[in-house]
């Protein structure tokens, strides 16, 4: 099995030429830097090259050429991952799929379409809207990050408690996997109980066990008028029942939350305001279909319900599509806003009704070993799923700032495992979370994962030391 180590010679490098052509294999240190990594910042990138394939048999060959030769691949879409699950960083042959980023094949009345990798999330959802549909995967990164990559992590996004995960949307996927056979799973079909479903095994897999070059994505009717509501919330004990309520009578869309201490970072970032004037520890974002007048008196009502119970002290509904954007950018700008204190980010999950217990022990390990650091807390809290972010103070080095944050990870994710939760809620393991799987996987489970890896790939080429 190779180690991903072997540095690619220049007879490899002419054979992917013949694959490819001279101009789709890039060298310069330009390209070697912009396609050897994701949004992970502890990592360095060196890969060997970056070859982009323009077509299933090129993606075939070049995994073939990869095997006889016995160099890494790592595979490539949109580099918007958060766990350095698309770096290279031991000269690897980056595979972009970049070039492979056609739409075809619609189907109105499967509500389906064909697409290609490297089709951008934000590309498909616009194709999705010409065509009077939708399609519900909806993130930060939706402007950059690509398919194939999005169904590699089973990405999952702002509105998981109401359209689910990306695997909720695969409806068949072509696979080139390790050894580079082409499979052709489920072909689009709703019903197929013939044996095992390896189109699942693909989703979430992190291109270990093989690229990702084509899938068909379903697509469902549009939402119609969605209201956003923002309620201060004074504990986070409060926050399941404040769920639990709503969920009863309203269909929600998204149910997310974030810190006092977070909304402070985006205000005065200087482009938004305050939702309301009462200041609370946190505040919970609540989204939903406006299918009747009835939805919005049942809204209100559920409000002051929540009010006369103490779980809630002010809030404000949206009362334009306008004003919904706004509301929700208090809570979708807080990535970016937080960017400049290079932050140490982990994406934890547990049952949603464990989560304030869960919070609270998560801070207070942090606060007991750093207290000089400080938390910023956000996340998809209608599915279980924080996000816990460290930031780094100006003072503390970038290396020494990561390893601190190292150490403390171990202390969170034994928290985790207490807990009966996941290390990586939707970013997948990679890098930066590999050594802390048994945190969540058991021994056994693991050794099937690498069984599982050794059937695809068996001489180990495919992203090796990603995930496991």
């Amino acid at each position: 099995m190779t180690n991903g180590s072997k540095v690619l010679s220049q007879a490899v490098c002419d054979a992917l030429e013949q694959i490819v052509g001279k101009a789709r294999l890039l060298r310069d240190s330009e390209s070697l830097l912009t396609y050897g990594k994701d949004w992970t910042t502890a990592y360095e990138p060196a890969p060997g090259a970056v070859v982009l394939p323009n077509s299933i048999e090129e993606v075939q060959a070049i995994v073939r050429l990869a095997n006889r030769e016995r160099f890494a691949i790592v595979p490539s879409g949109g580099r918007t991952g958060l766990s350095g699950g698309a770096v290279a960083m031991n000269g690897e042959l980056l595979l972009a799929l970049v070039k492979m980023n056609r739409i075809s094949d619609f189907n109105s009345v499967d509500g389906t379409v064909v697409c290609e990798a490297g089709v951008i999330t934000q590309q498909l959802q616009e194709f999705a809207e010409t065509r009077g549909l939708y399609y519900p995967v909806d993130f930060a990164s939706s402007g950059s990050s690509q398919i194939g990559g999005n169904i590699a992590t089973n990405a999952g996004g702002i509105r998981v408690i109401r359209y689910g995960m990306t695997r909720q949307w695969v409806a068949g996927l072509k696979v080139v996997t390790g050894k580079g056979d082409l499979l052709d799973l489920n072909r689009g079909l709703v019903k197929n109980n013939a044996g095992y479903d390896l189109r699942q095994l693909f989703i979430g897999s992190e291109g270990t066990l093989g690229i990702i070059v084509e899938a068909t994505m379903k697509l469902i009717r549009p939402p119609k008028d969605r209201h956003v509501m923002v309620l201060g919330v004074p504990q986070m004990i409060h926050i399941p029942s404040i769920l639990e309520r709503f969920q009863k009578q309203i269909d929600l869309s998204a149910f997310e939350f974030f810190s006092e201490k977070a909304l402070v970072k985006v205000i005065e970032n200087g482009q938004l305001m305050r939702p309301f004037e009462t200041q609370t520890e946190y505040y919970a974002l609540i989204e939903f279909e406006v299918l009747s007048d009835e939805t919005i008196d049942q809204s209100l009502s559920l409000f002051e319900e929540c009010v006369d119970q103490g779980w809630v002290i002010d809030g404000v509904v949206s009362q334009s599509q306008t004003q919904a954007k706004s509301l929700w950018r208090l809570r979708e700008d807080i990535s970016e806003t937080i960017a400049k204190w290079s932050p140490y980010k982990n994406d934890i999950s547990t049952t949603t009704a464990k989560i304030p217990d869960f919070l609270r022990e998560v801070e207070a390990v942090v606060n007991r070993e750093y207290p000089e650091f400080e938390i910023i807390w956000f996340g998809h809290i209608g599915d279980g799923n924080i996000h816990l972010n460290i930031l780094k103070p100006e003072d503390l080095e970038q290396r020494e700032f990561h390893q601190c944050c190292s150490q403390v990870s171990r202390l969170v994710f034994e928290v985790v495992e207490r807990y009966g939760g996941s290390i990586s809620a939707e970013h997948g393991v990679g890098l930066l979370k590999r050594n802390y799987l048994p945190y969540c996987r058991t021994k056994e489970e693991i050794s099937y994962m690498r069984e599982i890896k050794d059937m695809f790939d068996p001489n180990g080429v495919m992203n090796p030391g990603k995930l496991l």
